[in-house]
């Protein structure tokens, strides 16, 4: 679906119950495959100090965009005018077959991050781009929507446009803000995507619900680079989900060696939250990973050209980082396994990127070849707290 606004003025059938029509709405989001909605009121002042103590601190990074759209991230009637509530939807990505294993799925994750020459993708993105997803099964909700109370003004966005996704999840009751900034449910833990409407219907506001972390700090200490400075603030600088994906400079030199094999995300604070225990299995097929994204060895990785890259990535969330940043990634991957003294056979492949390498990819493989680095990320990663709920 287009972010261009859905509007009208006209509520041509009779005033709705719109406390039966919040009913209504659950079931149809269910049957598209929905876990859970909830609705926002639209006051969210009270988040406004810090987001802007969060920007002038510098933590959005590059993220220019960050910025730029300053305090309409907290105030959804300037971003769509007429806007009197946000339906907040929940949607549920761990893939099925890796839910099922014995073994437990945040265990395989941990085992897959323990092998230096497998190249570790988060979870989330190892299936469908979940904005196509949750777009259109958003457009679909509205039109349902329509279809029973006439046109009203709407517009639709997942992770696309100035919203504040995770305040608005939490003023819901759909979830609370665990330390590790991410929205974290007693029922689903953190492994979901959130989508919202705003829309011009005054519907009933579902109540917020008390946080459940506690006294417990798995996510800070189990953070490779550190990232998340204080509870509930993440330095974006440091994170490697932002340094994998969002940054498109060089990697810093002192965090190389910290990324470990993890060359698209970083799933270690959810990995290490106890809530993940209750994680929630996908009800769609779109989440589950395709072929070649989970476990793929770095040589393989290394292996494939542009053209194979975009095919491979087509409709998946990987393909908007471009073939420059995918390369830079595994580079800076294989060179934390050459240093760790595991497959030396990377050498001769990334020798022979060397002469058509663009001159960021080209920095990271010489650095790749030549570094003593550090084994940060492969070693001494911190137990999580027993006391953790």
């Amino acid at each position: 679906m287009s972010d261009a606004d859905q509007r009208s003025s006209k509520h041509p059938h009779a005033p709705p119950d719109f406390s039966a029509l919040l009913g209504e709405l659950r079931a149809w989001a269910s049957e598209l495959g929905f876990s859970q909605i909830a609705v926002a009121d639209i006051d969210l002042r009270t988040a406004e100090p810090g987001l802007l103590a969060w920007l002038d601190a510098g933590f959005h990074g590059s993220m220019d965009y960050m910025a730029a759209h300053g305090l309409k991230r907290a105030r959804p009637a300037e971003l769509v005018p007429g806007t009197l509530r946000v339906i907040t939807a929940r949607m549920d990505y761990l893939p099925s077959v890796t839910f099922g294993t014995p073994e437990g799925w945040q265990a395989i994750e941990w085992q897959r991050l323990a092998q230096p020459t497998q190249g570790q993708i988060s979870v989330y993105a190892r299936g469908r781009d979940y904005h196509k997803v949750l777009r259109a099964r958003l457009q679909q909700l509205a039109d349902r929507l329509a279809q029973r109370i006439g046109p009203f003004g709407y517009r639709a966005f997942t992770d696309s446009a100035p919203v504040l996704e995770v305040e608005l999840a939490s003023r819901a009751g759909l979830a609370w803000r665990g330390k590790h900034s991410l929205a974290l449910s007693r029922d689903a833990g953190s492994m979901f995507f959130l989508g919202e409407l705003f829309v011009d219907l005054p519907l009933p506001v579902t109540p917020a619900i008390e946080p459940h972390c506690g006294s417990c700090s798995a996510c800070l200490d189990v953070c490779p680079t550190q990232a998340i400075v204080a509870p509930y603030r993440v330095d974006a600088r440091r994170c490697i989900s932002y340094l994998t994906i969002e940054h498109d400079g060089p990697i810093p030199l002192e965090l190389r060696p910290l990324l470990g094999n993890r060359i698209y995300g970083c799933d270690d604070c959810q990995l290490a939250c106890p809530w993940n225990k209750f994680a929630q299995a996908a009800v769609l097929a779109d989440f589950d990973a395709r072929p070649g994204l989970a476990g793929a060895s770095l040589q393989s990785l290394l292996d494939w050209t542009e053209p194979e890259f975009l095919r491979r990535t087509e409709g998946s969330a990987i393909r908007r980082i471009g073939f420059q940043r995918w390369q830079r990634n595994l580079a800076v991957a294989a060179g934390n396994a050459l240093h760790a003294g595991h497959a030396p056979e990377l050498r001769p492949v990334l020798e022979a990127l060397l002469p058509a390498a663009t001159p960021l990819v080209a920095e990271h493989l010489r650095w790749a070849l030549s570094t003593p680095g550090a084994l940060g990320a492969l070693q001494g990663r911190p137990a999580v707290d027993p006391s953790c709920p």
